[in-house]
């Protein structure tokens, strides 16, 4: 479902101690402070901290985020309190977020100044999209949801315990208070949950109550005579869905995609893009090489760049997320001319080093050299095994993330007494092996145009810190073969000379008996010691995107009917999957560990709904129900 670009506040600062939204006639907070406003109405009406301590997690969800007072105010109880939950996330709702430049504005006086500059140096570029802020080592978490709060609502994943209500009053923003926002609290309502406003009109209280939750008033503050106070007490039970091997190359490329439609894998590619420069950001400032500072998508088949700045004016996504470039700006930064996209926060990283960084975290132990053979559940946790039989560990919950041996290690996930638990194949297409061979050109080598940021188009370059160029792929399917080939050098260096302008030359006396002037120059390029390549397996699913989330169980063979939706399939108990990355697995790996992170946690999902159903591995079953259904 396309979202509509995001329109920033209109913020009227001339009374420094109460800002005001021109477009709603209405101020952010009363005042006698932000602050104070949060502590009495929103930590206070919740009964916050008491209700969070001795929690392992705690999830609030706010409805307007405005200047983000309720968000530091509760952060900074968290913090002060020292039963505080391990882990508190926060849901924030905003269909007009300010620019950043309004936020640090708006923040400059903040009672909580330092959380205050965490936030602005996190805030996100304004795309229609769940944008996730770790703070305190990932302890908190900001799920900054931008769009409109009546489709954002029915998009969430999540387990509630208490409920912000803070929109514009209900005379000045009524969509805010529709029955569709009150109907989306009682799905996401954990059994146990609160909510609190500042409003005490009638269609408020009547929308609560027809939620399932049961309002009372309370006093107010500030002049205000009450404020409303409800607890989560459906009338029935609420049913809950369920929720909908090239690392070692020198480097590779993450980045986003655009379609001027923002479909599925639009959107779907920007959220894990968006995670990726995030998460990177964080590797790069702890000593990973890599750059977060750039990358040029080539469209060689404009004539200018005409034709894609009016789609991105059309799109309304910001420029911190993408623009797009004359052919003399791409020619300026060792490219062709031709014009492109830029993605300013794409880049590189070194896959290597990034995973020895992500080993070092805490709480993670490695194990290797231990080859898992099968798994086995014996009605509560999984065990794995190797070829002999032998248990190798005993775990709560199992993630396969190994590329195209997932579905073959599924395959052999049993109960105890050895039925097989995952389903087949006739429910999950295989996954197609790409072979893929990259090449590095060594610094100096004679007509080698280094570019200054990373370019993809026809196959990619990029600049590696001691001026070698790395560049490639291949794309070969079905295709075994280990050893670097001089006939992919070749390619690879006919790509190279395409996007960046290289010109390589040889002396012929160096060139041995091959087919091609091509061939014969990768050859002594080689020879020389100025060219080496490496070769990688990639895994791809039908439609392109990932597999992620829980491995879906294998039907029963009792007639039952089996579900059309992805999310409501059965699934196999703490069995996960993060697999069918293509040629994305950078940019895609962040975002798909965060995903399953929540699953398992149960808590707050970082995707809407329909992209989780379009990552999620059951999707093909469900299609395969629809498929049948059809006359």
């Amino acid at each position: 479902m396309k979202a509509g670009p995001i329109v920033p506040a209109e913020v009227d600062f001339s009374d420094p101690l109460s800002p005001s939204a021109p477009a709603f006639g209405d101020r952010y907070h009363a005042a006698y402070g932000a602050f104070e406003q949060a502590a009495h109405v929103f930590l206070g009406g919740n009964g916050l901290p008491r209700r969070w301590q001795g929690r392992e997690r705690f999830t609030v969800l706010e409805t307007g985020f405005g200047l983000g007072n309720n968000f530091l105010a509760t952060w900074a109880a968290w913090r002060a309190d020292e039963r505080r939950p391990a882990r508190l996330r926060f849901v924030s709702i905003e269909k007009h977020p300010l620019r950043l430049a309004d936020l640090r504005r708006a923040l400059a006086s903040s009672r909580a100044p330092e959380l205050a500059t965490q936030l602005w140096l996190a805030w996100p570029p304004l795309t229609p999209d769940l944008h996730v802020l770790p703070f305190d080592d990932g302890r908190v978490e900001l799920l900054l949801v931008l769009g409109d709060a009546t489709r954002r609502l029915r998009e969430l994943v999540a387990s509630v315990d208490a409920f912000y209500l803070d929109g514009f009053a209900p005379d000045r923003n009524p969509q805010m208070w529709s029955p569709d926002v009150f109907k989306a609290l009682s799905r996401l309502a954990a059994p146990d949950a609160t909510a609190a406003t500042w409003s005490a009109a009638r269609a408020v209280r009547d929308g609560l109550q027809q939620a399932g939750f049961a309002w009372r008033a309370a006093e107010g503050i500030g002049g205000k005579r009450h404020i409303t106070l409800a607890e989560f007490a459906p009338r029935a039970p609420l049913r809950k869905p369920v929720a909908s091997a090239a690392s070692g190359n020198p480097a590779g490329l993450f980045h986003g995609v655009f379609h001027p439609d923002d479909g599925v894998h639009a959107r779907a590619h920007r959220a894990a893009a968006l995670a990726a420069a995030q998460a990177y950001g964080r590797a790069m400032a702890s000593g990973v090489t890599g750059r977060h500072d750039g990358l040029l998508r080539l469209v060689p088949e404009h004539a200018d760049e005409a034709p894609l700045a009016d789609a991105l004016a059309h799109s309304g996504l910001p420029p911190e997320y993408l623009q797009a470039w004359r052919a003399d700006q791409v020619q300026a930064a060792g490219g062709p001319a031709s014009p492109a996209w830029f993605y300013p926060a794409g880049g590189w990283i070194a896959p290597g080093e990034l995973v020895r960084w992500w080993l070092q975290a805490e709480g993670v132990a490695w194990r290797g050299g231990s080859a898992v053979a099968r798994l086995r559940h014996d009605g509560a946790r999984w065990q794995l095994l190797d070829a002999a039989g032998t248990t190798l560990a005993t775990v709560d919950a199992v993630v396969l993330a190994n590329a195209g041996d997932a579905p073959v290690l599924w395959s052999r996930a049993t109960d105890a007494a050895g039925r097989p638990l995952a389903a087949d194949a006739r429910w999950i297409p295989p996954l197609a092996s790409t072979r893929g061979q990259v090449s590095v050109v060594a610094a100096g080598t004679p007509g080698l145009r280094a570019p200054k940021w990373p370019i993809a188009g026809s196959g990619y370059a990029l600049t590696l810190p001691d001026g070698a160029v790395l560049c490639g792929a291949t794309t070969h399917a079905d295709d075994p073969d280990t050893d670097a080939r001089l006939a992919d050098h070749a390619h690879n260096l006919r790509q190279l000379a395409s996007i960046t302008g290289s010109a390589f030359s040889a002396p012929r006396p160096e060139w041995t008996e091959t087919a091609d002037d091509d061939t014969h120059l990768a050859a002594a390029l080689v020879a020389r010691g100025q060219l080496h390549g490496r070769v990688g397996w990639r895994a791809t699913a039908v439609d392109r995107l990932p597999l992620v989330g829980a491995v879906p169980l294998q039907p029963a063979d009792d007639g039952a009917a089996l579900p059309d939706q992805p999310r409501h399939w059965p699934r196999v108990p703490g069995l996960f999957v993060a697999t069918g990355l293509g040629s994305r697995g950078l940019t895609w790996a962040p975002l798909a560990g965060r995903l399953i992170a929540s699953w398992i946690a149960d808590a707050p999902y970082p995707l809407p709904a329909d992209l989780v159903d379009a990552l999620d591995p059951a999707r093909f079953a469900a299609r395969a129900v629809r498929a049948s259904r059809r006359p």
